[in-house]
């Protein structure tokens, strides 16, 4: 095990859980947490909905969507995470007997698991390092509140025109320029701006028209 922890320590080192900490207290910290690893194919369930939240989970390779289906089974992705990025942690710190999200693999992935008690709970070993990673740990669960508010921001516009706009110029704000890619496909971000495809199309279509924007796939530029 440790022996394949080794081989993902760059992917390791950029997930923010790990932030300034050294490749040995890494590895020190993994053993210590008796993190795991496992592998998925395309469109596996790592967690499903309703089930006991325990683990944090870190994508080492490929991506995962963090998605939420209504009664009638309209599907809304809430986020879309690659290589470093982690998830259920906000369940996990609460013990949360049934999630109301379910995590689905996009592509073969490689994820590791941490028992958050093992993160929470001060260990026997009683590692120096334990307190960054509990302090990392808390800017994750901020920085992923502020994610929520900006979906909550995009989703609360009336029109589907609005909604995307506002999705765009986040984009173009994070990355510093007007032209950018998007982790979605079609289908995928009409479920995130919870808009129907169609109308999503005759928007985008509409806009690049009136010249406000071009689009290639998944690539936009705001003009």
């Amino acid at each position: 095990m440790k022996k394949n922890m080794q081989k993902f320590l760059n992917k390791i080192k950029r997930c923010p859980l790990f932030f300034d900490l050294s490749d040995d207290d890494i590895m020190t910290m993994l053993d210590c947490l008796k993190a795991r690893t496992d592998v998925f194919n395309k469109n596996c369930t790592i967690f499903p909905e309703e089930s006991p939240a325990k683990y944090i989970g870190i994508v080492l390779s490929g991506s995962v969507q963090i998605t939420q289906a209504d009664y009638y089974g309209n599907r809304s992705i809430l986020g879309n995470l690659r290589e470093g990025e982690l998830f259920a942690e906000a369940f996990a710190c609460m013990q949360t007997a049934s999630m109301p999200v379910s995590v689905i693999t996009n592509e073969k992935s490689n994820i590791m698991f941490i028992d958050c008690n093992h993160i929470l709970q001060t260990c026997q070993n009683g590692c120096i390092h334990h307190q960054q990673l509990i302090y990392n740990l808390m800017k994750v669960l901020a920085l992923k509140t502020i994610m929520l508010q900006q979906k909550v921001e995009v989703i609360s516009k009336r029109t589907t025109r609005d909604k995307l706009l506002t999705y765009l110029t986040i984009c173009a704000k994070k990355n510093n320029k007007n032209s950018f890619k998007i982790p979605f496909n079609r289908q995928e971000l009409a479920d995130y701006l919870e808009v129907d495809r169609s109308g999503l199309s005759a928007q985008i279509s509409k806009l690049k028209k009136e010249g406000v924007l071009e689009c290639r796939r998944n690539h936009f530029t705001l003009l």
